[in-house]
């Protein structure tokens, strides 16, 4: 079976960092201290947004799922 689980897009980390701390002037360490709840308030998503049902979390975790630590250390 193909899903879009089989070829997830790459998590935009430049440009989020851009929003957080061009856009938004935060300092590194003030954004790596953020919350992602936190940081999309800071960028305007609307407090009032329904949280995540059943769906979207399955949908979240067929994206990335738990993969197990098989290293010795």
């Amino acid at each position: 079976m193909s899903g879009a689980s089989d070829n997830p897009r790459p998590f935009d980390w430049p440009g989020l960092m851009r929003a957080g701390m061009q856009g938004l002037g935060l300092k590194p360490a003030e954004f790596w201290a953020l919350t992602p709840a936190e940081l999309l308030l800071m960028l305007g998503d609307s407090p009032s947004s329904a949280p995540m049902g059943r769906a979207g979390l399955e949908a979240l975790a067929a994206r990335f799922p738990d993969k197990e630590d098989t290293s010795d250390g």
